[in-house]
């Protein structure tokens, strides 16, 4: 009797293909269309607070040396999430545009931050470009029924046309007002 080594390999939950051809579409048909995101943050005391997003709840504190409880990721691992999910969501769209199977995908984000400022409570005297992400690094690990050079194409792809990561390397409109 002889017994035969299989490899099995499993690919992700994918994504509805021709909702996304829909929507790119649309897209294509209306390159101006916009969404509107919108959060509701309230703070429950300290610095931990509980965002309120399309019926979620998404939890921030501040780690112990800062004068948190450290319950909940810090706001910047917060938004490092946010772009590792959007880059994600980018790699998976380019994927399936292209039929190619992903069986797994990781981003691994780290970035240095800086609050010498101490969010504007008497630290250093800072200019707003010298705080906050002075450089983000993603890592990502993809695997696929694809070639490496066909898989380095769609992280790049997805990375060139995230949202959130384009957000964060362009200048963008930014107010806020004290509601009274």
């Amino acid at each position: 009797m002889s017994v035969t080594a299989e490899t099995i390999t499993t690919t992700l939950r994918p994504i509805d293909g021709e909702g996304l051809t829909q929507f790119a579409t649309k897209g294509k048909d209306n390159p101006e269309m916009r969404g509107t995101n919108k959060v509701h943050t309230v703070t429950e005391g300290q610095y931990r607070t509980i965002s309120h997003v399309n019926g979620h709840e998404v939890v921030v504190d501040e780690p112990l040396h800062l004068m948190g409880e450290d319950t909940a990721p810090a706001p910047g691992e917060i938004v490092l999430s946010g772009l590792g999910g959007c880059l994600c969501v980018g790699i998976t769209a380019v994927a399936t545009w292209k039929n190619v199977k992903l069986s797994r995908l990781e981003v691994k984000m780290e970035a240095d931050i800086g609050n010498s400022a101490a969010w504007g409570a008497g630290g250093a005297d800072r200019l707003p470009e010298q705080m906050g992400f002075q450089e983000i690094r993603a890592t990502v690990i993809v695997e696929g029924d694809a070639t490496q050079e066909e898989l380095d194409e769609i992280v790049e792809r997805a990375n060139y046309f995230s949202p959130v990561a384009n957000s964060m390397r362009n200048p963008i409109a930014f107010s806020i007002n004290r509601e009274k």
